[in-house]
């Protein structure tokens, strides 16, 4: 986004390129469901091509984020800390991070995932990506916060959607304990290597609730403030 454009968006509102931030990281994480699709069918060359569109996401978030840094003006005159702002969009980018890793990692090594706990892997990261899309939700709620001074119903309103948020990060780890015996069950029938990266690509998929999870914390933080 060039220099002129960023700060006619900070003249409508100082926290609209944290909103239009969480949009991109969650588009990242989402793109990660088409991939394992094209994976789970071996089709590498498709595979590719989303996990560049995912790449090319983080790095778009991560330059707003790092012009968020820069740009963000000192002694904003409202119910909000600038800090909390800067480290509201630190967590939110470790999401966009962790569907590139996810998607490098699977591509480079061109990952099977056993049939046998495909269904369940992709019930699985679905839900991860609800997470992410709720903080989403949650996030793109912060104009209307600022409005209303942090106060009143959309104060509730939120908090709703945090608790929602936290419902479906529990969700996630329930799931990923089945994720994780389903594969028990058909390790020894794998190479030892390749049981070892499925087990961290489980984990990393988890990793995308938790971190939506510390977004909701964060911005939890600020409603208490």
């Amino acid at each position: 986004m060039p220099t002129n454009a960023f700060l006619g968006v900070f003249a409508k509102s100082p926290i609209k390129p944290v909103e239009e931030h969480i949009k991109i990281v969650h588009k990242a994480s989402k793109a990660l469901i088409p991939f394992f699709n094209h994976v789970f069918n071996g089709e590498w060359t498709e595979a590719e091509a989303l996990r560049i569109q995912i790449r090319n996401l983080e790095r778009d978030a991560d330059k707003l984020k790092r012009e968020v840094r820069l740009q963000l003006p000192r002694g904003l005159f409202m119910p909000v800390e600038r800090t909390d702002l800067l480290e509201l969009i630190t967590h939110q980018d470790k999401i966009a991070n962790k569907a590139k890793d996810i998607a490098g990692r699977v591509v480079g090594r061109e990952m099977v995932i056993p049939k046998s706990i495909q269904v369940d892997f992709l019930a699985y990261l679905q839900r991860c990506v609800d997470a992410t899309k709720q903080a989403s939700n949650a996030i793109n709620e912060l104009d209307e916060l600022l409005e209303t001074g942090f106060r009143g119903r959309e104060v509730t309103l939120v908090e709703k959607m945090l608790v929602e948020l936290d419902a479906i990060e529990q969700d996630t780890d329930e799931m990923q304990i089945k994720i994780r015996q389903e594969l028990r069950v058909v390790e020894a029938e794998l190479n030892p290597v390749d049981v070892m990266f499925l087990y961290k690509i489980i984990e990393w998929v988890g990793e995308l609730a938790d971190i939506a999870e510390r977004v909701g914390s964060r911005l939890e933080l600020m409603l208490a403030r």
